[in-house]
């Protein structure tokens, strides 16, 4: 008996040594620049929209809790307490993701080709969504990070991975995703 918790102990302690190096070389990367982050909006209970959705009216909206706020200045923490450079910030222009965008780094750009697609109303904008975002980081001349501030489906569609509310994920230039990882709320 002594014997397995010998073993167990020695797991815990590797395993956790081995996720600090995982870490730190993420890090590592994200502090290399030219990359892709993509973050999916905080939490923001419910899913899709309301029938009655007005990309002018956040009142229309699924907007986000005080758990998604909090999670949205996790995120922003993230990148301070790390020292992770970013050139820009852009978000979709629905209210979810303007207000992670705003809470986590303040200064942003809208871009609609990062909206979601996801309601019949604009699963038409699919195509041309991934096209102009596809032009976007083909044009970019910058060797910075790029942060994207966006919606499920449109991380699932451009990175074939699904994110969880406020999850940061890392793709190269060419949409290969690098890493992914979940700030609590």
């Amino acid at each position: 008996m002594k014997i397995i918790k010998f073993i167990f102990i020695i797991f815990i302690i590797l395993s956790s040594s081995l996720k600090a190096e995982i870490n730190n070389d993420l890090l590592n990367t994200l502090k290399d620049g030219n990359k892709l982050i993509f973050i999916r909006h905080a939490y923001a209970p419910g899913g899709g929209d309301p029938d009655n959705f007005d990309i002018k009216d956040c009142s229309t909206q699924r907007n986000l809790s005080e758990s998604g706020r909090q999670q949205a200045t996790n995120i922003g923490n993230f990148f301070i307490k790390n020292k992770i450079p970013f050139e820009a910030v852009y978000s979709s222009e629905w209210c979810r993701c303007k207000e992670t965008a705003e809470i986590a780094f303040k200064n942003f750009k809208t871009k609609s080709f990062l909206n979601s697609f996801f309601s019949q109303k604009f699963a038409k904008n699919k195509k041309k969504q991934i096209t102009d975002l596809n032009k976007f980081v083909g044009n970019l001349k910058s060797s910075g990070n790029i942060v994207f501030v966006t919606h499920y489906v449109l991380i699932s569609e451009t990175l074939n991975y699904a994110p969880s509310s406020g999850e940061i994920v890392i793709a190269d230039k060419e949409f290969n995703k690098i890493a992914s990882f979940e700030i609590e709320y």
